[in-house]
């Protein structure tokens, strides 16, 4: 009996101790490619971001969420568009340790505090002003490696 008493007591002071609301905080810029309202019992808003890196697309995806303890309808409205324009964008955000356990905040532990619109016309980044304006959306970046073990 004693022994169930303090290891619920560890674990009390364990779970609460692990809780943070604000865990961490960051940055990340790349192109929003998916950004969506889902759950069943919890409504949530959820996006990915293909984070980018000087202009090319990095390997690292980074999924967020709108926090439901507090949305930002503008941050919601932004993100929309962004996802559907292509836009480049630069998201704050703050992760949280321990205090989403049901996920009925969100389904990520990242929520976004604030976006800025970095590029609307990203898809035309690389064109010269000698060069037409091609409409439409980046979709994905081309990688280069240089091989220089191979001699001629």
């Amino acid at each position: 009996m004693k022994t169930k008493f303090i290891i619920a007591i560890l674990s009390a002071m364990l779970a609460l101790t692990g809780c943070s609301e604000n865990y961490s905080n960051g940055e990340r810029i790349g192109v929003i490619t998916q950004f969506s309202e889902t759950g069943l019992f919890w409504k949530s808003w959820e996006g990915h971001l293909n984070v980018t890196q000087t202009g090319m697309n990095s390997s690292v995806p980074f999924d967020f969420s709108i926090d439901n303890d507090n949305p930002d309808q503008q941050v919601i409205n932004t993100l929309d568009s962004a996802a559907q324009y292509g836009w480049k964008v630069k998201l704050v955000y703050h992760e949280t340790a321990g205090k989403n356990w049901f996920s009925n905040r969100g389904e990520t532990d990242h929520f976004i505090t604030k976006v800025e619109v970095l590029e609307k016309n990203f898809g035309n980044a690389f064109n010269g002003s000698h060069e037409p304006k091609v409409t439409g959306r980046v979709v994905d970046t081309i990688y280069v490696v240089i091989d220089r073990t191979r001699k001629n």
